[in-house]
């Protein structure tokens, strides 16, 4: 049988321990193995591998020995408790061994969980497991987790968030892959340790992962805060690091694109940004806000276009130092914000 999205979820947090098997597959390895470890850690409970309740294949085990997913789904545990066979990096190759084992399954047999990679509809692994009355198939799409997952993800870390914190964390979810995230829930639980208050934006902000373009922020603010003066010394300091010249103007270019289009926005700036995509979340959003507030449309207008001409010399064949160009670039746009 297939499962739709929804139901996955709920299954995958309370699986029938009656069930024949499951198949999860799906492009991203990251997401299909979390559901995976999600399903046999709620199947089995936490010591199902101390306690050889669990039995682990791959693909290129069952294709030399079709037999062995037969044996152990029929091996007999020495501990008590729901056992499951679990089968990695499965492929079409090795369908006939599994419907076997699938068709051969009894009450009381070990459960048998599947994950592969993405699979078209006509691939025998899936059909095989969408055509048993008793067993499920689940594709994982590279879809940001929905509200109830993170919600999922938090009462598990034993986290409350306020609302905008709530807000700030769906759309963390929708810039970080699956891992990262939970490893930021995982995060925020170790900072709120103790601390039994609702946790805010300025925590989601400080667990957050740093953005690889997090180097680049304080320019960033520096120049469309109208800093004129501060320009200089922070570019010396960009310069010593190795920070490259085009690189700061994409950036440049990206965040003002970013305050043109909220200040653009006819139900004003703070709901420009919340249209954005990525999303900005936390401080860095109201900062973002009254930056697009002051400049205006108009005034953005005239930055970006500083800012493509910035870009069109720099990949021009003209010889003027590159890192002098956009620091240039960046003192006339912060003059003009200061007007």
């Amino acid at each position: 049988m297939k499962l739709s999205a929804r139901d996955a979820n709920r299954y995958f947090a309370k699986p029938d321990a009656d069930k024949t098997g499951l198949l999860i597959f799906g492009e991203d390895a990251m997401r299909v193995a979390l559901k995976r470890q999600q399903v046999i850690a709620a199947l089995l409970g936490e010591n199902a591998e101390e306690e050889m309740r669990l039995t682990r294949m791959s693909g290129a085990d069952l294709r030399s020995d079709p037999a062995a997913a037969l044996d152990a789904v029929k091996a007999v545990g020495f501990f008590p408790g729901p056992r499951a066979v679990f089968v990695e990096e499965a492929t079409d190759n090795i369908a006939p061994a599994l419907k076997t084992a699938l068709s051969e399954w009894a009450p009381g047999d070990a459960q048998i969980i599947v994950t592969a990679k993405q699979l078209t509809a006509k691939s025998a692994l899936r059909k095989l497991f969408e055509g048993h009355p008793n067993a499920f198939a689940v594709g994982i799409y590279d879809d940001p987790p929905s509200r109830e997952e993170i919600e999922g993800e938090l009462s598990k870390a034993g986290v409350t968030v306020d609302r905008d914190a709530m807000t700030d964390l769906v759309n963390l979810s929708k810039m970080l892959d699956p891992g990262d995230f939970r490893q930021t829930v995982e995060k925020l639980s170790l900072y709120k340790y103790g601390d039994n208050s609702a946790a805010t934006s300025d925590d989601v902000l400080a667990c957050a992962p740093t953005s690889t373009e997090a180097a680049l922020d304080d320019v960033l603010n520096i120049v469309a805060e109208g800093r004129s003066p501060e320009v200089g010394p922070i570019m010396r300091k960009l310069q010593s690091q190795g920070v490259n010249p085009v690189t700061l103007c994409i950036g440049l270019s990206r965040h003002f694109k970013t305050l043109h289009a909220a200040a653009s926005d006819p139900g004003g700036a703070a709901s420009g940004i919340g249209r954005v995509r990525p999303p900005v979340f936390g401080p860095r959003r109201d900062r973002m806000v009254r930056q697009a507030s002051k400049w205006g449309m108009f005034r953005l207008e005239q930055a970006l276009t500083i800012l493509t001409d910035t870009d069109l010399q720099l990949r021009s064949t003209s010889r003027a130092p590159a890192m002098a160009v956009v620091e240039r670039a960046m003192i006339r746009i912060a003059m003009l914000a200061a007007r």
